[in-house]
């Protein structure tokens, strides 16, 4: 039913839209009268957001009188609210992202009702940039929007004016930039330089000045001082399969603690959101000298600590990335996911991927790419759990240039 149910909707949407986008045509030859206005569309949560920031970047760079409006998820609106490249934010509560249930013709009435809020920003270019989001696709179509980039996956190529190639491995970012390349292209300028990598086209997520004086209050308050080595571990993640051990973590920081305190005695910070202090406590349970624990700080503020940090330990997650854009030395344990796409995006030196080699029973490759696993499925799927502690302290010797010998 709800197969049937969308093929009629893709109908609707190609009928309904088809005088737009006749009208959309002819006005995609044109260049633009003025200042080009640009749309982004990005659904996704903080990771995929902090990914994505390169392209806002490179679109004012090359185009410095565009007025750039970005449409995101009420969820990772910060990420890119305080991006200077960005002259408007608009939020949309995207189907399939809330992590919550909802009726079966909300997505739709949703798409239609979008639509035409879109319209009124008379566009010259949108690009679509989750490569496998139809409902994208198909908003920027029923917007009448003359240039419309994405990647040729159906169902969503035909509401495209340029489509490109989709490649099985490729690292987000490059992804993302190889549109904003063929944005730049439909709207007349040059196309971006290749080749992309972390040091051209770096993430951005800077903390204010407000949010540095809080981390600093907040862990002046914890007696850490500027001069304290810091490991930070954010443990939490939004799918429980991509989860670690408690107690490997616990057991990590208590090593790392002895290592780093010289001086200066070392401290641990465990972080995560307020629906994550559940895990934060666990871990914490594991850490007979002590943690500090932050489940309380808004986007910013973590950044802050981020930035602060020696060294950062954590899963694929948020958080990981946005340690990556602080360019504080990382690791990161990947499990079902692929890290040569949703990896760090920085440079090998100070950031490395333990990406697991377990093979779980009823999966058909590593990685598996899989994430809604039921609780009861989760046994059967130990893929970042098995990943060893010793793995993770020499990972980290790596980076601290220290001699972990235990």
């Amino acid at each position: 039913m709800k197969r049937f149910l969308r093929l009629l909707i893709l109908l609707v949407v190609r009928v309904l839209g088809w005088p737009r986008s006749l009208k959309a045509a002819h006005m995609a030859g044109k260049r633009p009268v003025g200042a080009p206005r640009i749309l982004l569309v990005r659904p996704d949560h903080l990771g995929d957001l902090i990914l994505t920031t390169p392209v806002l970047q490179v679109l004012r760079d090359h185009v410095p009188d565009a007025h750039i409006t970005m449409m995101v998820g009420p969820w990772s609106s910060e990420i890119v609210a305080r991006h200077p490249a960005v002259d408007r934010l608009l939020t949309c509560a995207f189907p399939g992202f809330q992590r919550a249930p909802q009726g079966a013709l909300v997505p739709y009435k949703l798409l239609f009702s979008t639509a035409q809020q879109l319209r009124r920003g008379k566009y010259d270019l949108a690009i679509n940039l989750r490569p496998d989001f139809w409902w994208g696709a198909a908003l920027l179509y029923l917007a009448g929007i003359p240039r419309r980039v994405g990647y040729a996956l159906q169902p969503g190529q035909p509401f495209l004016s340029a489509a490109l190639p989709g490649s099985e491995v490729e690292h987000a970012t490059v992804a993302n930039l190889r549109l904003a390349s063929a944005g730049l292209v439909a709207l007349g300028y040059e196309p971006l330089a290749e080749p992309f990598t972390p040091e051209h086209y770096p993430t951005r997520f800077v903390p204010t000045a407000e949010e540095r004086a809080w981390a600093s209050e907040r862990l002046r308050d914890e007696g850490i001082t500027d001069e304290t080595p810091l490991v930070v571990i954010p443990p939490g993640s939004g799918g429980a399969v991509k989860l670690w051990r408690s107690e490997a973590w616990a057991s990590v920081a208590n090593t790392l603690r002895e290592t780093l305190t010289s001086s200066q005695q070392a401290r641990i910070l465990l972080t995560g959101s307020p629906g994550e202090r559940a895990l934060v406590e666990e871990v914490a349970r594991g850490i007979p000298e002590g943690a500090t624990l932050v489940t309380n700080a808004s986007i910013g503020q973590l950044a802050a600590l981020l930035e602060r940090a020696t060294i950062v330990l954590t899963v694929d997650n948020g958080p990981g990335h946005i340690a990556v854009a602080q360019d504080t030395p990382s690791v990161h344990l990947f499990g079902p996911t692929d890290p040569r796409i949703f990896g760090p995006w920085g440079s090998s030196t100070r950031h490395i991927v333990l990406a697991s080699t377990q093979r779980c029973p009823t999966c058909p490759a590593i990685p598996c790419g899989r994430l809604d696993w039921t609780a009861e499925a989760l046994p059967e799927h130990p893929c970042v759990r098995v990943i060893a502690e010793q793995r993770v302290l020499t990972a980290a010797n790596k980076l601290l240039c220290m001699d972990l010998s235990i």
